[in-house]
């Protein structure tokens, strides 16, 4: 007998299929058609990022919007690019990460206990989503929180990210709708429901580079993502 196909993956075949801003679907199809030089040979995703990782996931990792040379390209969060140079060795060293490096779908990344995904889910022009644009693709956020039952620990990747996920928090009931959560590198915040947020600058180039985020910190956010999530 066939088994049910897995909601998350029902879910994301959506957000791939997804129109909802034509701005965005615009740049992405244009970056995927003109390419970067480094990458011409490179067959471009160009969609919608779907979500990566563990259905059963107890901790969520929450970034901005994909990269137009990253994701966009590769079809998968955080992968090809600066950032997820940065990210995927800690995810590696904390023990969520099946490996240290990720170049695309097919490199055999696995990832235990641990989703990915966005806040937005097309590469943005600049990497600044506008507030419809935000506001267009909150719905698959609350969708896919729906889904997530063994979830413990959010892990918000820069201010955008946060805050989207806080928007979340007041949708559901969770947070008064003019409560104040300030967001600073490492602050740590219980929801009602018990989820805790934690916050983190994002792992960007510009934040790596220049020593505001370093290895140590990100590893310090995702030890202590670990332990709230109480995986040995």
């Amino acid at each position: 007998m066939a088994s049910s196909p897995d909601p998350l993956d029902l879910l994301n075949a959506r957000i791939i299929a997804c129109e909802r801003c034509v701005r965005l679907r615009d740049h992405c199809t244009e970056v995927a058609r003109v390419r970067r030089r480094a990458y011409a040979d490179c067959t471009y995703w160009g969609r919608p990022v779907p979500s990566f990782g563990d259905p059963r996931a107890r901790v969520l990792v929450l970034g901005l919007a994909p990269g137009a040379h990253g994701s966009n390209r590769t079809g998968r969060p955080f992968t090809g690019d600066g950032s997820g140079d940065f990210l995927y060795p800690v995810l590696h060293e904390v023990g969520f990460a099946s490996q240290p490096k990720a170049t695309g779908p097919g490199d055999g990344m696995k990832l235990t206990g641990l989703l990915i995904n966005s806040v937005v889910r097309c590469a943005p022009p600049g990497n600044k989503p506008t507030p419809e644009e935000q506001r267009n693709c909150a719905p698959w956020l609350d969708e896919e929180l729906g889904l997530l039952t063994h979830l413990r620990v959010v892990v918000c990747l820069g201010r955008i990210a946060f805050e989207g996920l806080l928007g979340w928090a007041r949708r559901s009931g969770q947070l008064p709708p003019r409560s104040s959560f300030p967001f600073g590198h490492g602050a740590e915040y219980t929801l009602a429901s018990g989820l805790t947020v934690l916050a983190s600058y994002h792992p960007s180039l510009q934040n790596t580079n220049t020593g505001k985020l370093t290895r140590p910190m990100f590893l310090d956010i995702f030890n202590r993502a670990r332990q709230l999530a109480d995986l040995s």
